[in-house]
């Protein structure tokens, strides 16, 4: 298979997508210049670098998606997509529901999220679960360049709004990607590796690190088993529940603060219809309450590390651990990510 950085696997998904479909259009901050390989094949109409508006881009993007056109926009930074909230949230999330379901508004919004880059606080915040929180929205963070590509074109191809996050720290990060057709679910998580003990589950850059924690956990005897969530909304309801069944145990970890976080709905989904299942209690692992640094190391001390995770799934597994010490609301030992017991 070839080996492609996410960045590429995205260019690639534009163009076959493109292909297939005259409808596909593709504009936003500085895409023509990022992407000039597209521009020379569709042409200045398909592909237009736009203002730095947001709320304008992503209301042209509405009204294309409502004129049957699929609009792919490219917003570059998530924390600027306060700007375009009435415009994503109000209208491109609830006219088809609003339409009774008689028209589409397919619209894809691509955005980068997190630390890897020192950008600060004012392009490096994690909001994924503002959009999760919106009806009508559909939300994606991949950790793979295979993923990359393959839920970009579903993406594309689906006749609802989109949220495409990008994780700025792997954007370049070389990856294997299929040959051919490559075209993944949205809506279906992935097992990563497999385990008996307990289960790992996580989504963007912490994916690699929970792999890495399953990989010290194995050397102390215990089977994590690895999930990488990759679509947020809709969110693999039977993938977390069944794996939560086998292993009794969750350790859900994400770079996003804590609070009202992506692991909290999954948190109280598995307290809901899994609790007499588990065997300890759920542990959340995130981000603190605060605003990103700028400073590269504190940017790294942000996110949940393999060690953190280690430390958190061996405590539940009934081993000893510096977690179980902890008070309540206190930081992971080496770590910015908070953990509760």
């Amino acid at each position: 298979m070839p080996i492609l950085t996410p960045c590429a696997a995205i260019g690639e998904a534009l163009a076959e997508e493109m292909h297939r479909d005259p409808t596909v259009l593709v504009f936003g901050e500085g895409v023509a210049t990022k992407r000039h390989e597209l521009v020379s094949e569709f042409g200045a109409t398909r592909v237009r670098n736009t203002p730095l508006a947001e709320g304008i881009t992503a209301g042209t993007a509405a009204g294309a998606g409502a004129t049957g056109l699929r609009p792919v926009i490219d917003l570059l930074f998530a924390p600027v997509l306060c700007y375009a909230m009435d415009e994503l949230i109000n209208s491109a999330g609830k006219l088809r529901f609003i339409s009774g379901g008689q028209f589409s508004f397919p619209l894809v919004t691509l955005a980068m999220t997190g630390g890897g880059w020192g950008v600060g606080a004012q392009h490096n915040h994690n909001n994924e679960a503002w959009f999760v929180h919106s009806p009508g929205l559909k939300v994606i963070m991949p950790s793979s360049a295979a993923d990359f590509k393959g839920l970009l074109k579903s993406a594309i191809r689906d006749d609802n709004a989109v949220l495409f996050f990008i994780d700025l720290a792997l954007l370049h990060e070389p990856g294997e990607v299929p040959d051919g057709e490559h075209v993944v679910p949205l809506g279906k998580a992935r097992i990563l590796r497999p385990g008996a003990d307990v289960t790992l589950l996580s989504y963007g850059k912490t994916v690699p690190s929970c792999l890495a924690a399953a990989e010290q956990l194995a050397a102390a005897g215990i089977g994590a088993e690895v999930i990488d969530l990759r679509s947020l909304k809709p969110l693999d309801e039977s993938a977390i529940l069944a794996s939560v069944h086998k292993t009794g145990r969750l350790v859900v970890v994400h770079e996003a603060a804590r609070m009202a976080g992506v692991g909290a709905e999954i948190a109280a989904q598995v307290a809901e219809k899994a609790f007499t299942r588990l065997r300890a209690p759920i542990v959340r692992l995130g981000g603190p309450d605060a605003p990103a640094a700028a400073s590269f190391p504190l940017e790294q001390a942000f996110a949940p590390d393999a060690a953190a995770i280690f430390a958190a799934a061996r405590s539940i597994c009934g081993h000893a651990s510096p977690l179980q010490a902890l008070p309540l609301g206190s930081a992971a030992p080496g770590n910015g990510g908070q953990a509760h017991l």
